[in-house]
């Protein structure tokens, strides 16, 4: 599958610096090592300090610049912190990646704090650094945002109802972003991905045999910034969403889009692209 941007391309665009949330391992330490790899500046944000500070030390051996932001992505002034720590950056690219099942259980089995623990971490904070970064690289007219979603998605299910509520909200907020944002040159991508294997899915104890590299999911999401609003990384994960997506997304997001502009007289433009499941 062809990047649309690569080399010097993909550095114009999408740096000098990425921002990227809840990155100290999994699959937000791969997406900083691959933007390394592409001479992309980093910034880390995340909560555990041990990590993100080995992590960075590695990243700015490798010879770009990185910059750890201590934060936790569920305080009331995440917001406001990771604005001060950036604001001096020229950054092209946020990645939003927080947010996982670590304890399936019943919903109503499970305290009323984790499930808001839950909202506050996939939801409030994506849409607080959404608009925040979303603003940035508007005026900027280049850039791109990625926001980490999960197969899970694709359905409600028994013993992760929170879970796959919040990763549902993550993925129908960058589709509406990415029909909003690409005529303004920001390409927004929701990027779904099956079992990966991260330290919070092993440690889970869950029967992920087939788990996919972190590295892997990183790096094709970042080569499939500009093509469409969704990316579904590995060829069997794409295959069941596929088939639990028989309707073309860039299509439904485009005629969703026109008749609420059409129910409100406001102006309309379709916005071309490719569907997760096509190179």
């Amino acid at each position: 599958m062809a990047a649309k941007y690569s080399g010097e391309a993909f550095q114009t665009r999408f740096g000098p610096w990425a921002v990227i949330a809840g990155g100290s391992d999994g699959i937000g330490e791969a997406f900083a090592r691959e933007l390394a790899r592409r001479g992309v500046h980093v910034a880390v944000i995340a909560r555990r300090h041990a990590p993100l500070e080995a992590l960075v030390a590695d990243l700015s051996a490798s010879g770009v610049s990185a910059r750890a932001i201590a934060c936790d992505l569920t305080s009331v002034e995440v917001a406001e912190t990771v604005a001060a720590q950036t604001r001096d950056l020229d950054v092209g690219l946020f990645v939003y990646n927080a947010g996982s099942n670590r304890t399936p259980r019943r919903f109503l089995d499970t305290p009323i704090d984790d499930v808001l623990f839950l909202e506050r971490l996939s939801c409030r904070a994506p849409l607080l650094l959404a608009h925040h970064f979303g603003a940035r690289l508007r005026a900027r007219r280049r850039g791109g945002m990625i926001l980490m979603s999960s197969l899970a998605s694709l359905a409600g299910a028994h013993y992760q109802a929170t879970y796959s509520a919040t990763k549902a909200f993550d993925t129908v907020l960058a589709e509406g972003l990415w029909h909003e944002l690409t005529p303004e040159g920001v390409d927004v991508l929701g990027v779904l991905a099956g079992a990966t294997r991260t330290p919070t899915v092993l440690e889970s104890q869950g029967k992920f045999h087939d788990a996919m590299d972190p590295a892997e999911v990183a790096a094709g999401a970042l080569d499939h910034l500009g093509k469409g609003p969704n990316f579904v990384p590995g060829d069997a994960n794409r295959a069941i969403a596929k088939s639990l997506w028989p309707v073309p997304r860039v299509g439904l997001v485009n005629a969703m889009s026109q008749a609420g502009a059409e129910l409100f007289d406001l102006p309309h433009v379709a916005v071309l692209g490719r569907e997760f499941h096509e190179s």
